[in-house]
């Protein structure tokens, strides 16, 4: 009986982290599969996406758990941040925020979701954890332009909001299908958490 419950306690663990290590998989995926493209100074990726996802399918501290697991590794030096970038000379970099928001991003869509279990809660979830990635990061390489990093000539709030406006139809569009995805899926996953 004791073998049984520790193999199944051992078990659980095991896919808790697993859950975590694959989100944050997701994560290096996500923000390396198109930032060739950059509009400003931030890379057009699909990391708010799998933040998104994390907190909607693993819950608000799983999800945020697989954001910091992501930023830790980013930190020490592994190339999983966009551009293949990594290293701690990137908590200076104007996108750090964003970086940082993820797991804020992903702890509200998790809380919403749990509050919320609803496909329409799944959705709104989705659509304010998007939001709160845009105005911490946002705001974060704003002030970072201003005060420690060289700006480009003329740059001003108005620029940084701009230069947001670019991936905006892209990561609405697809925090919508994260709230419907996950929707789906959690009846799923959640016989895999514990």
């Amino acid at each position: 009986m004791t073998t049984s419950i520790t193999r199944s306690s051992n078990h659980s663990r095991t896919l808790t982290l697993v859950h975590i290590a694959m989100f944050a998989a997701l994560m290096a995926i996500g923000a390396n599969i198109s930032s060739f493209l950059i509009v400003g100074g931030v890379p057009i990726t699909l990391q708010t996406f799998f933040a998104v996802l994390a907190g909607i399918l693993l819950g608000k501290r799983l999800g945020a758990a697989a954001m910091i697991v992501y930023a830790a590794i980013g930190l020490a030096g592994v190339p999983v941040f966009a551009k293949f970038s990594g290293g701690m000379d990137t908590l200076i970099s104007p996108t750090f925020g964003f970086i940082l928001s993820y797991i804020f991003t992903a702890f509200a869509a998790g809380w919403i979701a749990e509050k919320m279990p609803s496909k329409k809660g799944f959705i709104f979830g989705a659509l304010v954890a998007t939001a709160i990635n845009y105005v911490f990061g946002t705001n974060w390489m704003y002030a970072a332009y201003k005060l420690w990093f060289a700006a480009p000539e003329g740059f001003t709030y108005g620029m940084a909001w701009a230069w947001m406006a670019v991936p905006l139809p892209k990561d609405v569009l697809l925090a919508v299908f994260a709230g419907l995805f996950g929707f789906r899926m959690q009846p799923i996953i959640k016989k895999y958490l514990p």
